[in-house]
């Protein structure tokens, strides 16, 4: 059974901590090297004491010259803008690269710097990076040096639409999304507005019309209608931990039921081991996905006003994050799709 040596830079993140305990089981992957924001020499099993005798490695500040020579394949869980520093660098040495920030989703440079407000410079590999929807590109990530791993909020919106928008169902410009996610998805960080206090017993919208992942699910959904388009996107804040609901109002451009939705979500997703779509208009709940990898969809139609609600359920950590990150190494490196996340 063939092996892969791999690295987390970015270990110490919600992202990079679920990356590192997924990794410590994998059949194949081998965690070679792990750094994150420390000052002192600490080892990652210490920082997580759950990953005692399943990870024996120093956790140190980023340092490339390691990283190059211990791994074979590095997933940078760095902070938006951060990871294109070194891209470059790790492909000129061979590597291949999994990106989980954002800095290779958007394919369209004045789009990238509009919202996260630096210029991208590192246009090539921006040119050829591949958007890691196995579930979409899984011939082009077979053959990939680099995969931008999707956002967490477009993940579950963009399986839950991308069928019925190709299949002519769903009229693209009417989507209207309500997305919920828990606290988790942003990030480990020091800020008020997400300490325990503020968030427990509460629930807001934010970012109205200027959350980033916007154009990355425009460009996705566009590319499968072959036409443009702009959906309108409100984020909330949960007060849980981990998981998002997206809930989706389309209107139907052609007369249907519940039954016939389904079953052509059912038969695009056919084969597909992470994505389950629920029959008979049953609706998925976070409680069915969290600490998965799964994407589950729910679907219903109102014949009568041609409307049809579609709710996908992922963890924002899982299929949204590291899960996914996981699972374009695996189809990378020619394993088992599900090697390590079942």
């Amino acid at each position: 059974m063939k092996t892969m040596k791999v690295a987390v830079v970015g270990a110490t993140g919600y992202t990079g901590e679920e990356l590192v305990k997924i990794l410590s089981g994998h059949p194949q992957a081998r965690l070679v090297y792990v750094s994150g924001k420390e000052d002192r020499e600490v080892r990652i099993q210490d920082i997580f004491p759950y990953l005692r005798n399943r990870v024996d490695l120093e956790c140190r500040a980023f340092s490339f010259d390691e990283a190059v020579k211990e791994a074979d394949l590095v997933f940078l869980s760095l902070p938006h803008t951060v990871s294109i520093q070194y891209v470059s660098d790790f492909l000129k040495a061979g590597k291949k690269v999994v990106d989980v920030s954002a800095d290779y989703r958007l394919k369209d440079p004045d789009v990238y710097e509009k919202f996260y407000k630096v210029r991208h410079k590192d246009l090539p590999n921006l040119k050829s990076a591949i958007y890691g929807l196995p579930e979409l590109n899984r011939s082009k990530i077979k053959s990939a040096k680099l995969v931008a791993n999707p956002g967490c909020y477009p993940t579950g919106v963009i399986l839950g639409l991308v069928p019925g928008v190709r299949e002519g169902f769903i009229e693209p410009d009417s989507v209207i999304i309500d997305a919920k996610s828990g606290v988790t998805g942003a990030g480990r960080k020091a800020d008020k507005s997400l300490n325990f206090s503020e968030v427990n017993e509460s629930f807001k919208a934010y970012k109205l019309f200027e959350h980033q992942h916007v154009p990355e699910i425009d460009q996705e959904l566009s590319a499968a209608s072959k036409k443009s388009v702009s959906v309108v996107f409100v984020p909330h804040l949960l007060p849980v931990n981990r998981g998002i609901l997206s809930t989706m109002y389309v209107r139907l451009r052609k007369k249907t039921d519940t039954q016939t939705l389904v079953a052509a979500y059912q038969e695009a997703y056919k084969g597909e081991p992470f994505v389950k779509v629920y029959s008979d208009g049953r609706l998925p709940e976070l409680k069915h996905v969290v600490n998965t990898n799964y994407c589950d969809i729910g679907l219903r139609v109102n014949p009568d006003k041609k409307l049809a609600v579609i709710v996908a359920a992922i963890d924002n950590l899982g299929k949204g994050a590291a899960g996914q990150a996981v699972q374009n190494m695996n189809v990378m490196a020619g394993f088992d799709e599900t090697a390590g996340l079942i």
